[in-house]
């Protein structure tokens, strides 16, 4: 048997064998691109034209082709121009010097100079916001990895993103950690103000705004602070004016009106859940006495379930207000009453029939027919969609409570008196409203 010698090479050594073999040999047999990466670093890909690899290459026109009128390049180009400035992006400054580099914006983005595109602003350097850095570096971190394609989409992109993209992006970032990590509180009550705020209440916004486009008025007579309790008109067959005057409540004061409610929504299923979770609370003494001590701002709808199921020919008529609880809770709390009138919600669902012995056979207070299901055949569930009304939201001038004494929450007669003083002028809010509206959807 021969002997055998075995040689010990360390890693190190391979490596650099495999380094001057590449150095000799690969490219020599295939050149590299010459340009500086932004980390100062030479560029990896190989060269195609010149050279310059596809990427680097890009403002260079190649050898016989015509040169191109800046106004009239496409916004492929645009984004090769920014992702390889001179600024370390990964280029050599061009044979026209800083001037022609500097013409396009120092932001790269149309709008960016004096006439509100590329190539007509000054040589100025104009300050770039968040977007601006955060596009730059994605397009440096492109153009380093040799994706030429994925720069023309983020150019596109950034021709149509609005400067709040990256606030919007980040905002919707820190709501999913919050929501995945469990950082955030709910109250004793089951008020969920992080999921309010963040999540409710964008969705139903483009409704507040654009499909019912509400218009309210007598902001300045909520309180800014304190206890206070928001009465107002109830109706639609659907409790959605509560929805949306509380949504209107926190875009006009930033406060949260936390909603007394029947029994029947928390025991509906998903629904009573979701209530909890976006402030709603029981209508019970104990728990509305326990908000406004802790100055919060209560709303109540009165009506309750006679005015959502009222008929179409009863519109706009208020029903009773029970037996004034609301009064007696502002009246031990010395919180002041706000009259409101809802104008716009009653055309929503117009009630036609009230089938009250199928409601009495599922336990519901009433059973509504509305006028969108004589559509049914023809639009199928599309008809069942609410009307887009216009709906006006007024804030009257609150009672103050302050002026009677505590103990007048204990006489019935006295509470009585108040409570038909806050309906008179919640009536008379709602005719002096419909005597101006224009029109009920226009």
């Amino acid at each position: 048997m021969s002997d055998q010698h075995a040689e010990v090479i360390s890693i190190a050594e391979q490596r650099a064998a495999r380094d001057a073999r590449r150095t000799e040999v690969g490219d020599a047999a295939r050149p590299r691109c010459d340009a500086i990466t932004a980390q100062d670093r030479r560029c990896r890909n190989y060269a195609v034209v010149g050279d310059r690899c596809r990427v680097h290459a890009r403002r260079d026109d190649p050898v016989g082709a015509e040169p191109s009128d800046e106004a009239d390049a496409p916004a492929s180009s645009e984004g090769a121009d920014r992702a390889t400035s001179s600024d370390g992006a990964g280029r050599p400054p061009s044979p026209g010097g800083d001037d022609d580099r500097s013409a396009a914006g120092s932001s790269g983005r149309p709008g960016a100079g004096s006439s509100g595109r590329p190539g007509a602003g000054s040589s100025d350097r104009v300050d770039e916001g968040p977007s601006d850095r955060a596009f730059a570096w994605a397009e440096r971190e492109l153009a380093d990895r040799g994706f030429a394609g994925a720069i023309d989409g983020l150019a596109l992109l950034r021709r149509f993103a609005d400067d709040h993209l990256v606030d919007r992006l980040r905002t919707a970032t820190e709501v999913a950690r919050r929501r995945l990590t469990g950082d955030y509180t709910i109250d004793e009550f089951g008020f969920d103000e992080d999921l309010t705020t963040s999540i409710m209440m964008p969705l139903l916004r483009p409704l507040h705004r654009s499909y019912w486009r509400v218009a309210s008025h007598g902001a300045e007579n909520i309180p800014v602070s304190g206890a206070g309790v928001v009465v107002a008109n109830h109706a639609g067959t659907l409790p959605v004016d509560a929805v949306i005057t509380r949504l209107d409540l926190f875009d006009v004061t930033g406060r949260h009106a936390r909603e007394l409610g029947a029994d029947l929504v928390f025991r509906t299923p998903l629904v009573g859940p979701l209530a909890r979770k976006t402030g709603a609370t029981l209508a019970s003494g104990d728990d509305a006495d326990r908000l406004l001590e802790a100055g919060e701002l209560v709303a109540v709808w009165p009506e309750g379930y006679k005015g959502l199921g009222k008929p179409w020919r009863d519109r706009y008529k208020l029903q009773r207000f029970g037996r004034g609880g609301f009064v007696a809770t502002a009246l031990r709390a010395q919180a002041p009453i706000i009259p409101t009138a809802i104008v716009g919600s009653e055309e929503i669902y117009p009630l036609l029939f009230d089938l009250r012995a199928v409601a009495r056979l599922f336990g519901l207070p009433y059973f509504p027919v509305v006028a969108q299901a004589l559509a049914l055949p023809v639009l199928g569930p599309f008809a069942l969609l609410p009307l887009p009304s216009r709906w006006i939201i007024e804030y009257g001038e609150p009672i103050h409570t302050a002026e009677y004494p505590v103990s007048t929450a204990d006489d019935p007669m006295a509470v009585f008196d108040l409570t038909d003083r806050v309906r008179d002028r919640i009536q008379s809010m709602l005719h002096r409203n419909l005597m101006g509206r224009r029109s009920v959807f226009l």
